[in-house]
């Protein structure tokens, strides 16, 4: 294997001619393509890590968060096993907007997020490039011949991760005529000094977007004997402060509890970096003593590092709470439509991309439920001024609905298990049942109050009583279906469909009560009935709409009798 790896490096990278000078062209294709392979492997390990655990990292982040330190190692583990401390950092913004978690448990988890990137640099310090092709072909033989969607993401991680290897070995092929090249040796020694190590690190870590590719030729430079100790973890530093200009432009337009987040994870990796500076040295001696190859001792200093800088910084979460919440304070939502939870970033990862859409479609909710209350008095005895106030609130569900749906379409084009695929309809039909509600109320119940202005109707006090009493039925079915949408609670979207019948007899009640005021000598007394009677039978339409939401809740063997 090693010399089947050996002659592919030299049939792919021949760098230096027969005349012993160097090939920039094939130095440069090599170096770009083996980073390219490097970061191909990479996503592919990524990707098939947050399919393999996204389900259950939601819960993770969110249930063991009770204080700053279990914080910190939830959101380590997590960033460990999907490889993106901005993926985290985009689901503790989720939480924190929706009231899961404080700002102070989720800068506990943002600071332990830094710590699980650190794994990158471990596994990529491994010296295994011989047996880089061997794991590749038994990634690609798993995930062929898997007959379940398990093994093939079994298989893609395990060829993500032999491809990561492979690509360091091109880089390392590609780099090796330039441990006699002058130029080259001489940029290197600039690196000694540790302050344009850390800037060059920066620089080059905020242009390609990547930290993981920062790292990965910074092991293969150490590998290579072509950087200091000291360089290397200069260049890391780097690397952890370039990163968090990834986390600003994730934030820019979004809502302050975004832009917090981007924040905490900027000052902690300035910060820390700044603080370590001078102990570069320091930090070399310490790693040089733990022993290990100088990839392996890089490796090691970047995960000492950061450790330490979490560790510090926990004991100081308060004050950085503090901190931010003054750098970005609260502003008025003066753009009441701009998207809070939607995320681009979370598509790849469905599990995690239904979570937002679930909080985004309560958010929705919230203006349904707004309409609904405010909907009875507008119709019953409002002017025109109010009815208008609520049709203009239909405007703003009409638009998240086409947002939400657009979004749901775009997660389903995605690889889903059945689970996720099951949620994903139940969130559509959520989604649609929710704009049926508002449709409801802009365009009959709106119409029917315009229609009482125009002809002067006048509601009496036992009608108004008895329609206010099945319009709070009514409304509580929605908080109920609203709640089971939330959290997932089945008892209260078996509440919802336990309605039924109290629904049917409130209705029948008021039936008979209008069917004896048709005696009555009022000249229109026809026309209000006809009026009060539409006004029932829209809020009962209502109603069958927050119960096919509630639904969603109840397991899908229970659907047929609810």
């Amino acid at each position: 294997m090693t010399r089947l790896i050996t002659s592919l490096q030299a049939a792919i990278v021949p760098a230096v001619d027969g005349n012993g000078a160097i090939d920039w062209f094939v130095v440069t294709t090599g170096l770009l393509g083996g980073l390219a392979v490097f970061l191909f492997g990479m996503d592919r390990l990524t990707e098939s890590l947050r399919v393999a655990a996204g389900s259950r990292m939601r819960y993770v982040l969110a249930r063991m968060t009770r204080n700053r330190f279990l914080g910190a190692a939830s959101g380590a583990g997590v960033t460990a096993v999907i490889q993106s401390s901005s993926v985290t950092t985009v689901l503790v913004v989720g939480f924190i907007s929706s009231g899961t978690m404080n700002l102070s448990q989720g800068i506990g988890v943002i600071l332990g997020a830094n710590v699980g990137t650190t794994i990158t640099a471990q596994v990529v310090a491994f010296s295994v490039s011989r047996y880089a092709l061997l794991i590749v072909a038994l990634g690609y033989g798993i995930a062929f011949f898997g007959k379940t969607n398990r093994r093939t993401v079994q298989g893609n991680l395990i060829m993500g991760l032999g491809l990561i290897f492979f690509g360091m070995s091109v880089m390392g092929a590609a780099m090796e005529p330039l441990r006699s090249y002058e130029p080259f040796i001489d940029l290197m020694a600039a690196m000694r000094n540790p302050i344009l190590a850390l800037l060059v690190g920066l620089v080059f870590t905020a242009l390609v977007q990547s930290s993981s590719a920062t790292t990965g030729i910074i092991i293969v430079l150490a590998s290579e004997g072509l950087i200091t100790p000291e360089a290397g973890i200069a260049l890391v530093l780097g690397a952890n402060v370039g990163t968090s200009v990834t986390a600003q432009l994730a934030a820019l337009g979004k809502p302050p509890e975004a832009v917090r987040a981007a924040v905490v994870h900027t000052l902690f990796n300035l910060m820390g970096a700044l603080a370590w500076l001078p102990l570069v040295g320091a930090l070399a001696a310490m790693v040089d003593s733990i022993g290990g190859p100088l990839a392996r001792q890089i490796a090691n200093a970047h995960t000492i590092f950061n450790v330490v800088n979490t560790v510090v910084f926990l004991a100081f979460v308060p004050q950085l709470e503090r901190l931010v919440v003054r750098l970005v304070p609260d502003r008025p939502e003066d753009q009441p439509l701009r998207l809070k939870y939607l995320d681009d970033s979370l598509l790849r990862t469905p599990t995690l991309a239904l979570e937002r859409a679930r909080l985004e479609l309560l958010r929705m909710t919230n203006r349904v439920q707004v309409m609904l209350t405010d909907a009875l008095p507008a119709v019953l005895d409002g002017p025109e001024e109010a009815l208008q106030a609520v049709e203009d609130l239909d405007d703003e569900v009409d638009d998240l609905h086409g947002q939400i749906i657009v979004y749901l379409g775009r997660v389903g084009q995605h690889s889903l298990s059945p689970g996720s695929t099951e949620e994903l309809m139940d969130l559509m039909e959520a989604t649609n049942n929710l704009e049926a509600i508002g449709d409801v109320i802009e365009t009959n119940l709106i119409s029917l109050g315009r229609d009482r202005l125009a002809n002067g109707y006048v509601v009496g006090p036992e009608s108004r009583q008895m329609i206010g009493e099945f319009h709070s039925q009514v409304g509580l079915a929605l908080d109920l279906a609203v709640a089971a949408l939330a959290e997932g609670n089945a008892e209260d979207a078996r509440a919802v469909s336990a309605m039924k019948s109290e629904m049917n007899e409130m209705a029948q009640a008021i039936a008979e009560h209008y069917a004896g005021r048709l005696a009555a000598p009022d000249d229109n007394r026809i026309e209000l009935y006809r009026f009060e009677t539409d006004v029932v039978a829209n809020l009962r339409r209502i109603y069958y709409f927050a119960k096919r939401t509630a639904r969603v809740a109840i397991p899908t063997t229970e659907q047929a009798s609810s």
